[in-house]
């Protein structure tokens, strides 16, 4: 396999079975131009097929940001958010709408990709935290964040509807509906303790080294276990949030007429009666 060689991007693997993705544009506090994304969705996808990961962690490298969220000056000198350059412009409002609606599309399923990716994604955030950020973690599997970061959904402050994934799984992300529209609709900041309090985080560490190095460790605990036991449980969960108890039932019983003839199972069970390490083929 080619070397996980990006741009804005930075691609490990600190340990068996684990990758380490972190968003590398730290001069500009890792906000995200178009072709960030599209590198996101490259990397995401190509480690959902491989074998030889089991668990990744997400975070962005240099001292003061996660990310702030997406370029803005970028975006508006000729991204979707600028005037309509192109030769072939739309020539009325509903081929505008056309154009922006595939554009908006797509963006979506590059963050969905982390979503996606049948391997366990570990978030942490530190820094700023804006935007494009809440985003992005929301499409991971666990959050971890230090002790600095500061969130925001900033999206009404450059005037729209916060549009690649947040308004659609944050309600589902924390117990309070009430908490969600604040933030969504005042892109206030809010910090590290009140999201552990409202449940959007697992986790506060006292600094960024801390949260990578706790994120590192769970992701080495998660890929140890069966990946098909690890995959089977993160399709299962994110399809039982979107559809009612009975139809995760069925789900789950489909699902697991196929995984249950899995050798993980004894391999698992023999090596917790000997007290052993179980040993798992890759997937």
């Amino acid at each position: 396999m080619s070397p996980f060689s990006y741009t804005h991007f930075l691609v490990t693997f600190p340990a068996e079975f684990v990758a380490h993705v972190e968003i590398n544009r730290p001069q500009k506090l890792n906000a995200f131009v178009e072709g960030m994304w599209l590198e996101l969705r490259a990397i995401f996808d190509r480690l959902s097929s491989d074998p030889s990961v089991r668990a990744v962690v997400l975070s962005g490298a240099g001292p003061k940001a996660f990310t702030a969220g997406l370029d803005v000056q970028a975006a508006s000198s000729g991204g979707a958010l600028g005037p309509n350059s192109d030769d072939e412009a739309p020539s009325d409002g509903a081929r505008t709408a056309a154009k922006l609606r595939r554009h908006i599309f797509e963006f979506q399923d590059c963050i969905t990709s982390v979503e996606r990716c049948e391997k366990p994604v570990i978030c942490v955030l530190h820094g700023h935290s804006l935007g494009l950020a809440i985003d992005l973690s929301l499409a991971a599997d666990i959050r971890l964040c230090a002790a600095d970061t500061r969130f925001a959904v900033k999206e009404v402050d450059i005037g729209l509807a916060a549009d690649i994934g947040t308004l659609s799984r944050l309600p589902k992300a924390v117990a309070s509906a009430s908490w969600v529209k604040d933030v969504a609709l005042s892109a206030r900041v809010w910090g590290a303790d009140e999201a552990l309090r409202v449940g959007f985080v697992s986790a506060v560490l006292p600094g960024k080294e801390a949260a990578v190095a706790e994120a590192l460790r769970m992701a080495r605990v998660v890929a140890g276990k069966s990946p098909v036991a690890v995959q089977g449980s993160k399709e299962i969960l994110n399809y039982s949030r979107d559809h009612p108890v009975a139809d995760g039932l069925r789900y789950t019983a489909v699902w697991n007429s196929a995984a249950l003839q899995s050798a993980d199972v004894l391999e698992a069970m023999r090596a917790g009666m000997q007290r052993g390490t179980p040993r798992f083929e890759k997937l």
